[in-house]
């Protein structure tokens, strides 16, 4: 039995795996259009070993991306040209249940550099491995960085769905601007985005076992010894698959107000996602969970007594029939999952608020939770503030947390009708 290939260009059989002992390497199919011009195939052993495949040659066998909707510059489905066999082969030997939230290596990753002052181009798919920078290397020395995350989701059909992609590029294009750093437009962004899951597919986990959780980073890979924006920059991508972030379902978890570390600061870096402000709040985060909390919520730094964020989440107050969250005001971090909830909730006839939050109200609130593309959405079980703890429903999940929960995930797994056009389809 055929179906369409993951990638036009490639033989019929699935992708090798950047290192594996012969017995598993992977067979090919003789009949191949591909295998005597494009690959360097090694007969003896039934297998192939692909160069690197540029985006270019992608493009070529790939349907042209266009408009479907208003909404978005890009098509909601893609067709791949080729054919690859099915069979145990097309997917990663991987005890799906047992997956937990954490980094596998998997086949390919891809890559694209471009110098300072230039553009971005001539991308391609290499096999994934360590790659190499120099010591003097901006990003090493001065930290010139930043990441995204995104999700891939196999639906029962055995087609792909994205999530928001055109969204992360976006707002990478806004913290490369702010860090002094090209960046991809968002077509590149997303095809390339769009290349690497296609080419990893057999690591996509089946449907309700977990996701492939995606990674672009950019970064300044050129030498710099003194302070200054690097010569050279790398955007690079790499997946991996990981299981549902709670397993037996919503969990709530336990936050502790921080009062004194700040996260982030007026006029700094904190409104784009930049690799520094992640570090910067290890020392609160780890001494947190010392003492038996889950995380940690952070107050400004100005006037410490509104609500910033979570490490790495945004934060929702619900009192009523009112949902409300902290402005986005430049110390705060535009999460997409943020912003998503935010319509959700509106579409179920919530009011949403974004303002500024005194902590005080959290006394008061009827619930608490929180956003992020990790657990997408994070019921709170308590919060402590200056030793007092507030608890909500119960220790269980809020009634408004589930729901906001199980529209989105299965918006986002194509349980259900995609009216907002959210979704990005690959098949």
């Amino acid at each position: 039995m055929e179906r369409t290939a993951v990638l036009g260009g490639l033989p019929s059989n699935h992708l090798l795996p950047p290192s594996r002992t012969a017995s598993s390497l992977l067979r090919f199919s003789s009949s191949s259009p591909h295998s005597s011009s494009s690959f360097a195939v090694d007969r003896s052993l039934g297998v192939f070993n692909p160069p690197s495949l540029s985006l270019k040659r992608l493009q070529k066998q790939l349907p042209s991306l266009t408009a479907v909707h208003s909404v978005s510059p890009f098509k909601r489905d893609a067709v791949a040209s080729g054919t690859y066999s099915t069979g145990p082969a097309d997917v990663a030997s991987i005890d799906w249940d047992n997956l937990g939230f954490g980094y596998i290596a998997t086949d390919y990753m891809y890559m694209m550099k471009c110098d300072q002052g230039g553009t971005f181009s001539n991308g391609e798919l290499q096999r994934f491995a360590n790659i190499e920078l120099s010591p003097s290397a901006g990003v090493l020395n001065y930290g010139q960085g930043l990441f995204e995350g995104l999700k891939a989701y196999m639906k029962e059909d055995g087609n792909i769905l994205l999530f928001r992609p055109e969204e992360n590029a976006t707002r990478m294009q806004t913290g490369a601007e702010r860090m002094c750093m090209p960046a991809p437009t968002v077509e590149q962004f997303v095809e390339a985005v769009k290349a690497t899951v296609l080419a990893n597919k057999r690591w996509v986990p089946p449907p309700g076992k977990g996701s492939l959780y995606i990674r672009p980073l950019l970064m300044g890979s050129g030498a710099v010894l003194g302070l200054a924006p690097a010569p050279e920059y790398t955007f690079l991508i790499y997946v991996s698959p990981v299981g549902n972030y709670f397993k037996e379902g919503l969990a709530p978890i336990n936050l502790i107000v921080e009062h004194e570390l700040h996260r982030a600061t007026p006029g700094g870096t904190g409104g784009v996602k930049t690799i520094g402000n992640y570090a910067a709040v290890l020392k609160a985060q780890s001494a947190a969970k010392a003492k038996g909390y889950s995380d940690v919520l952070y107050l400004d730094c100005v006037n410490k007594k509104y609500l910033e964020e979570v490490s790495s989440c945004n934060i929702f107050v619900v009192k009523g029939n009112t949902i409300s969250t902290p402005a986005i005001k430049g110390t705060i971090l535009p999460g997409i999952t943020r912003k998503s909830i935010i319509d959700v909730a509106r579409s179920q006839e919530f009011q949403v608020e974004e303002r500024l939050v005194a902590v005080d109200e959290l006394l008061d609130a009827d619930e608490v939770f929180c956003t992020g593309t990790a657990v997408v959405v994070s019921p709170v079980g308590s919060i402590t503030y200056k030793g007092e703890t507030k608890k909500y429903g119960g220790g269980g999940v809020g009634a408004v947390s589930q729901k906001l929960y199980t529209v989105l995930t299965s918006l986002q797994m194509g349980l259900t009708e995609d009216k907002m056009n959210w979704t990005l389809e690959l098949n």
